[in-house]
């Protein structure tokens, strides 16, 4: 039996992309808390699909260049 799958995410890196963005700068501009932003950077929270793709247009990416589906299989 594997691992569950999950979705991942690289907002961390995208953040240090974009001029070591701060999480309260992402979280300001995605309108949500900067705990909310704290949450799904470590994968504890999966966002709606709304702030998700608000995610991807601050960063102006696709949604799939921010989260993806893994099976973490090995």
């Amino acid at each position: 039996m594997g691992k569950p799958t999950k979705v991942v995410n690289r907002i961390r890196a995208l953040r240090f992309a974009h001029g070591e963005m701060t999480q309260a700068e992402l979280a300001r501009l995605v309108g949500v808390t900067r705990q909310t932003i704290i949450a799904v950077e470590q994968g504890r929270y999966s966002p709606s699909l709304e702030m998700a793709f608000q995610i991807a247009r601050v960063f102006k990416v696709p949604l799939d260049d921010v989260f993806q589906y893994s099976d973490a299989e090995g």
